[in-house]
């Protein structure tokens, strides 16, 4: 079964998606840094919408279904906040420090990105998979898995070298150690890495405490990781 298609191109669900993040990012400044991250993941959503349409997947409907239940678990991120409800530890880091000067912007996106991709995208294709009866190992869903970093790469690395470059000019050449941390990110590792974290928690499903145990841990080592993206340079 396919995605429903919005008249003007584009999947339903994840266009109510994109919607919700407009307005959440209205309310906030320019330099947030929650909302930083979110300007590009809103455009990497607003993207799949478009290819979920297209053919470009074996299974739309479960990548529309994977893409909504994905963006949610980062909706829930400000929710919480608003809530003043304790954030999951992944995104701690970057909450606590989402107003603090001294952080370049591809920091913020790529401490978003670390706790989005290497957390959040695991959870989702759990979810996603008990709701729809099939198996993260099924030949589809892996596919249209290693397809979606293909819609990634088309938006993110060109805004990534962006940031980079903006950094540079700015400190006119002396963000070595910015530059490094940059380039040592792999988003396409990230997501290597929350395949193989979906494929654990799919196994441990069944044994409640233990799964629940994994996420935490997995949980505050990608939190782990989010301090370090986010360390203020001199």
């Amino acid at each position: 079964m396919g995605a429903v298609v919005v008249p003007g191109g584009g999947s339903v669900a994840i266009g109510r998606v994109v919607a919700e993040m407009d307005a959440l990012r209205a309310g906030w400044a320019r330099d947030d840094g929650l909302g930083v991250f979110l300007d590009v993941y809103r455009r990497v959503t607003a993207l799949v919408a478009l290819r979920v349409v297209d053919g470009t997947f074996r299974d739309p409907s479960f990548v529309e279904d994977l893409d909504v239940r994905f963006a949610r678990l980062f909706l829930d991120v400000p929710a919480d906040v608003a809530a003043q409800q304790p954030v999951s530890r992944a995104w701690a880091p970057l909450v606590e420090r989402r107003a603090l000067r001294g952080i370049e912007p591809v920091q913020f996106a790529l401490a978003g990105m670390n706790a989005h991709i290497n957390l959040d995208l695991a959870l989702a294709v759990v979810a996603t998979c008990r709701a729809r009866g099939c198996d993260p190992d099924d030949g589809d869903v892996h596919a249209d898995f290693e397809r979606v970093n293909r819609v990634l790469a088309e938006v993110v690395r060109p805004i990534r070298q962006s940031f980079l470059d903006a950094c540079v000019v700015q400190h006119a050449g002396a963000l070595s150690p910015l530059a490094d941390l940059v380039t040592n990110f792999s988003i396409d590792k990230a997501r290597d890495a929350a395949w193989v974290s979906a494929q654990v928690l799919w196994e441990v499903r069944g044994a409640t405490a233990l799964a629940a145990a994994v996420r935490d841990t997995l949980a505050r080592t990608v939190g782990l990781v989010g301090r370090q993206l986010l360390t203020r340079f001199p």
